[in-house]
C-alpha cells in the first residue's frame, strides 16, 4: 500500500476528551515516521452547510472549509474522531461531513474520485454500556464510505463519560493498539 498519510479529525466539544485519548492511543501504535496531522474542529469552525446544487452551485472553498478540504484530500486515511451525542457524531463533525456534499459538486475539485480508495475510520467513546446505541454514528461513517467507494477500516468504540475514564475500558485500549493494523 505506499506511504500512509492520516488526517485525525477532532469532533468533540471539548479538549483532551475519551474520544481524543482513545484516537491518540490508536495512532501510537502506527509505524515510525507514518505521517499525521490532527485538527480539531473546533479549531475550524464551518458554517452550516448550504445544498445550492439547483441554484448558483457551490464555489471554491475559502477559509476553513478549504483547510479541511486539502487535508481531507491530501490524506490516504480519514479518522473521524466523535464522541457518540445523542446516538450520532457530534454537531461538528456532521457539519463537516454535510461539506463533503458541497466538495462533491465544486467544479475542479473532483471529490468523489479523489476520495475512492482512502480508507475511512472511526473512533468514539461512548457513556453507555450498550454498544449498539453507537449504530447511527457506525451507519453515519461505513455508509460515507461507501457512497464515496472509500475502504471502510470500522469503528473503535470506548466506554467513558469524564476525561480519562477510557483508559479503565481495558477492551478499548487492548483494540486500540490493533485498530489501525
Amino acid at each position: 500500500m505506499g506511504t500512509r498519510n492520516f488526517l485525525f479529525l477532532l469532533g468533540s466539544s471539548r479538549a483532551d476528551g475519551n474520544t481524543e485519548t482513545l484516537a491518540r492511543l490508536a495512532a501510537e501504535q502506527l509505524p515510525a515516521g507514518t505521517a499525521q496531522r490532527w485538527l480539531d474542529l473546533r479549531d475550524l469552525p464551518l458554517p452550516d452547510f448550504e445544498d445550492r446544487r439547483h441554484t448558483d452551485g457551490h464555489s471554491v472553498p475559502t477559509g476553513h472549509a478549504a483547510t479541511l478540504l486539502e487535508a481531507t484530500l491530501a490524506a490516504t486515511d480519514v479518522v473521524v474522531a466523535s464522541p457518540l451525542y445523542w446516538y450520532a457524531v457530534s454537531t461538528s463533525t456532521k457539519r463537516y461531513l454535510d461539506h463533503w456534499s458541497g466538495w462533491l459538486e465544486t467544479p475542479g475539485v473532483d471529490f468523489q474520485r479523489r476520495m475512492a480508495g482512502k480508507t475511512l475510520w472511526g473512533v468514539t467513546a461512548l457513556a453507555d454500556d450498550d454498544r449498539a446505541v453507537a449504530e447511527p454514528l457506525v451507519g453515519t461513517l461505513r455508509n460515507s464510505a461507501r457512497y464515496l467507494e472509500m475502504r471502510w477500516g470500522g469503528v473503535l468504540l470506548g466506554n467513558g463519560s469524564k476525561p480519562g475514564d477510557v483508559l479503565s475500558d481495558t477492551g478499548a485500549t487492548a483494540r486500540a493498539k490493533e485498530f489501525f493494523s
